[in-house]
């Protein structure tokens, strides 16, 4: 099923939650929906499933308008954070409830209803469990259970808030990887939640980059990471590294000095340079690039991230490099250049 979100607004108490969101989301894709806290993603979402209005625009399903349309309507799967199981209920009650709670014609046979959630219990490797309540399951296990709860009622639109935000790293990672393979079997239109970059760079089809409310960015993990197309996108996805930086005929100038850097076509002026720790290399000394003391070093699984103090009023640079390079580690004065970077304008 594909989503229309036609431009979009939505505020509280005049508090504008939304400014003027439009958003494709095709049929069978699995798209992610990142931001920090209050960018608008959840708000997105809840107007999607139809659990908020929205103060303007439309949201459309196919080609039908579904604006006014209820949860029920528009036949909407929804996996929360916290799970949201009914505790009295077995595991195998639990997936099968939307389908039992359907009106009328709506309901299938009892026994269809039962083999349907003995199927999706497979499916998400929870058989042989259908008996248990979930308190006698762990987290990722009650989890596994919320999300064949909301595929049993074969939803136009399956949504998931932040659903792996309550569990471990461990956990959250083997979930993520599940759950990738899961979309591919079953080609649910999904729409997930989520501030955690890795997952959604690692799960989804695309990604929408929010920010107070807004769309900063919307691709695929690899253009987000390696093109981003504001600051906030390069700052915010991945790790970055940002210098004051000023341009003049061609060339990108750092506290006057010049990097060998080439801005051709670019106007004269003040402008941020933003580079990611590992798009760099390492210069002697007396080979110009940026000069700076080794502030510290550390292992971080196969690479070594250094810090370099480069004085002035800047905040330390962080840099990784490959942990054969042990002369880093044997010398306080560094110097290192961009070796793929973006500029943006300064004001």
């Amino acid at each position: 099923m594909e989503v229309r979100v036609q431009n979009i607004r939505k505020e509280f108490d005049r508090f504008p939650a939304l400014h003027d969101v439009s958003l494709d989301i095709r049929s069978g894709e699995l798209i992610a929906l990142l931001g920090p806290s209050g960018s608008g993603k959840t708000t997105l979402l809840r107007l999607i499933a139809g659990l908020e209005s929205p103060t303007d625009g439309k949201v459309f399903f196919g080609d039908e308008d579904a604006s006014k349309k209820t949860v029920q309507q528009r036949n909407i799967g929804f996996v929360f954070q916290h799970y949201a199981l009914f505790r009295h209920m077995t595991v195998l009650d639990n997936v099968a409830f939307g389908l039992k709670v359907r009106s009328g014609a709506r309901r299938p046979p009892k026994a269809e209803i039962r083999k349907r959630a003995l199927e999706l219990l497979d499916l998400v490797q929870l058989s042989g469990l259908e008996k248990r309540y979930p308190a006698q399951l762990s987290g990722g296990q009650r989890q596994r259970v919320a999300l064949a709860r909301a595929m049993a009622v074969e939803p136009n639109v399956l949504l998931l808030d932040e659903p792996f935000g309550a569990l471990d790293a461990q956990v959250r990672k083997d979930l993520r990887k599940w759950l990738r393979e899961i979309h591919d079997r079953t080609g649910h239109t999904t729409v997930f939640v989520t501030h955690d970059q890795d997952e959604a760079m690692e799960l989804a089809d695309r990604v929408v980059v929010m920010s107070q409310g807004a769309i900063e960015q919307v691709g695929t993990p690899d253009e987000v990471y390696d093109r981003p197309n504001s600051p906030f996108v390069f700052g915010f996805v991945g790790q970055s590294n940002c210098l004051n930086v000023k341009i003049a005929n061609g060339d990108i100038l750092f506290e006057g000095r010049t990097l060998g850097l080439k801005a051709d076509g670019e106007p004269d002026g003040e402008a941020q340079l933003y580079f990611r720790p590992h798009d760099i290399e390492l210069l002697d000394a007396n080979r110009g690039g940026i000069p700076g003391k080794l502030a510290s070093s550390r292992r971080v699984a196969g690479t070594r991230h250094i810090e370099i103090d480069i004085g002035t009023a800047h905040q330390h640079i962080e840099l990784e490099v490959p942990p054969s390079h042990t002369e880093v580690l044997d010398s306080k004065h560094i110097a290192f250049r961009p070796t793929r970077w973006k500029l943006f304008r300064r004001g």
